[in-house]
Order: C-alpha cells, then sequence, then structure tokens
C-alpha cells in the first residue's frame, strides 16, 4: 500500500497515514512559475496499491487538476490499483441539468477521473447520492453519521428535548437517519433560494417550541441556508439552535454570518481544510476514512463503517 497527499488538505492526509499506520509516501508536488503542477514521486511504486489524498475543495479546478496530474503520474509508474480518495467531492451541486444549456459537471469529473486512470473513488457524504452511478469504476461511499454521532451525544446526552431539523426537503432522509441514531424528534424547514449566496426561508413542519434544535445538512459554503432556518426556527419558538454538517467549504462570508446568526455551534468534519471558525467544531475523520483505506486494502467489506 502507497499513501500519496496532494496539497488541498495535507493535514488531513498525514492523520490518516497515522490511523492506517503508514507513512506518506514520497512525493515532490510544486507549480512552475506560470501555474502548472509538476508531480514527481520519488520512490518505487510499482505494482503497489496507491491511495491518493486530495478532497475537490477550493481552489477546486486547481486541486482536481493537481488529482489529475498526481493519477497520470502514479499510471505512468506502474502502480498496480489507484483509488481517489476524496473525502469531499467537488462540483457535486451540478449533477444534472437545471436550466437550458448548462452541463453536467459531476459527470464530467468522473469521466475525467476514470480517463486519468482511477480505479476506484472513496468518498464521504455526496451531496447527491445517485453522483455514485456517474462513474463506470466502484465508488465506496461513507457518511460522517458514524464520526459525528458520538460527539452529538455527548453535547446532548437526552434527546427527550431535543427535535433534528432538515433544513431543506431534500435532506429529510439524512435528518432522518440522525434522529433516528439520536432518537430525537424530526421537523423540517421549508426554503425558498433567492440566488446562489442568499436564501429565504419560509416555515416550519413539525413542534420545536421550547426545544433544543439540530439542523442537519451534507454541505455548507455561504452558510445562507443554516442560518435563515437558525432565524426561522428561533421566531418559531426553539430554545437553542445548533448545526451538524458533513462538510464546512467555509469562506469568511459563511464564517461572518455563523457568528453573527443564533446558531450556538456548528458540528462538521474535518473533510476540508475550511471547516474553521470562531463557532465550528471539526470531528475528525481520520480513523473513519484509514479504516476505510485498510479495508479496501485487503479486499474486506466497508459495509459495517457505514453503522453507528
Amino acid at each position: 500500500m502507497k499513501l500519496i497527499s496532494g496539497t488541498a488538505h495535507r493535514a488531513l492526509a498525514e492523520r490518516i497515514a497515522t490511523a492506517v499506520g503508514t507513512p506518506l509516501a514520497d512525493v515532490h508536488v510544486t507549480a512552475f512559475p506560470d501555474g502548472e503542477t509538476f508531480v514527481k514521486i520519488n520512490e518505487n511504486i510499482r505494482g503497489s496499491d496507491v491511495f491518493i489524498i486530495q478532497p475537490s475543495c477550493p481552489p477546486t479546478n486547481h486541486n482536481i487538476m493537481e488529482l489529475l496530474i498526481m493519477v497520470d503520474a502514479a499510471r505512468r509508474a506502474s502502480a498496480g490499483r489507484i483509488t481517489a480518495v476524496m473525502p469531499f467531492f467537488g462540483y457535486a451541486r451540478q449533477d444534472r441539468k437545471d436550466q437550458p444549456r448548462v452541463p453536467i459537471t459531476a459527470k464530467l469529473v468522473a469521466n475525467l477521473l476514470t480517463s486519468a486512470g482511477v480505479a476506484r473513488v472513496l468518498t464521504m457524504d455526496l451531496h447527491a447520492p445517485q453522483i455514485q452511478g456517474f462513474f463506470d469504476i466502484p465508488v465506496d461511499h461513507l457518511y460522517a453519521k458514524p464520526a459525528l454521532i458520538g460527539y452529538l451525544r455527548e453535547r446532548h446526552p437526552d434527546p427527550s428535548n431535543l427535535t433534528v431539523v432538515s433544513p431543506d426537503v431534500g435532506g429529510v432522509k439524512m435528518a432522518r437517519a440522525y434522529s433516528e441514531a439520536i432518537g430525537a424528534e424530526l421537523a423540517i424547514v421549508a426554503k425558498h433560494r433567492i440566488s446562489a449566496t442568499r436564501v429565504e426561508a419560509m416555515n416550519v413542519i413539525g413542534d420545536v417550541v421550547g426545544r433544543d434544535v439540530l439542523l442537519v445538512d451534507d454541505m455548507t459554503e455561504t452558510a445562507g441556508t443554516l442560518c435563515a432556518a437558525a432565524e426561522i426556527l428561533q421566531k418559531e419558538g426553539a430554545r437553542r439552535v445548533f448545526a451538524a454538517v458533513s462538510h464546512a467549504v467555509l469562506g469568511d462570508l459563511g464564517r461572518e454570518r455563523i457568528l453573527n446568526s443564533v446558531i450556538e455551534e456548528v458540528i462538521t468534519t474535518d473533510s476540508v481544510p475550511q471547516a474553521t471558525g470562531e463557532k465550528v467544531r471539526a470531528v475528525g475523520i481520520a480513523p473513519l476514512l484509514g479504516e476505510a483505506i485498510r479495508r479496501i486494502a485487503d479486499g474486506a467489506s466497508v459495509t459495517s463503517l457505514f453503522e453507528v
């Protein structure tokens, strides 16, 4: 087994290597003055089972291109099998044609990875789970829930006064999974998106009066959905508002919104380096990803990793 890290999230790759018990391979990744990426693998990987760890977080296009170049370098070095470990899969929101003359970029990224030489993809909490079908190669789709649920149970030991809330109708299935795991009630916030950065939350379906609420979503970037939902939940009588997000791809706008919102804490994973902020608590997923990598290398089942 050989573990290779790109520059997208080196700290996570080092934690995964520690969890697996295998050091990161000696790989030189740099850029020429004109911005072109150069990769050189400084050790023999002929016939090896290679895992390239690279979430496609911002800068998204750069990190995807860097991943493709690393895959090409590994393939030309006669790697036995190449697995792309993408804890966060960028472009996942562009999974269908919802307007005339627009691309399906998630499918394009799947094609690029396969054409470059990736034999398997390991990812976590895709924005649209059906993206697994865009690949003609195996996809191991993990969930952040096993990593987050332990911290959530510590934070909310008494679920009798807790309601898990989906900030939109599309996230009901995910919110239900969390509510059943914790033993809490379920509610929904119906939302209306005005633009890419602005969301107008509409009304609440379910009982939140006098209760602590936990907003659950797969990802947040500008935190517009979370903060709008939190505001209406407070207006509807919620006592305290928390949020659990698989991927917090936060920029300055998102951090500022969370800081100034009624949300007390955003619990997320360290799938991307942007998961930081004054009210943001990142839970480590290196043990989960490390165990998945070990099982893939051994040809074992990863199904039990879905269980809480």
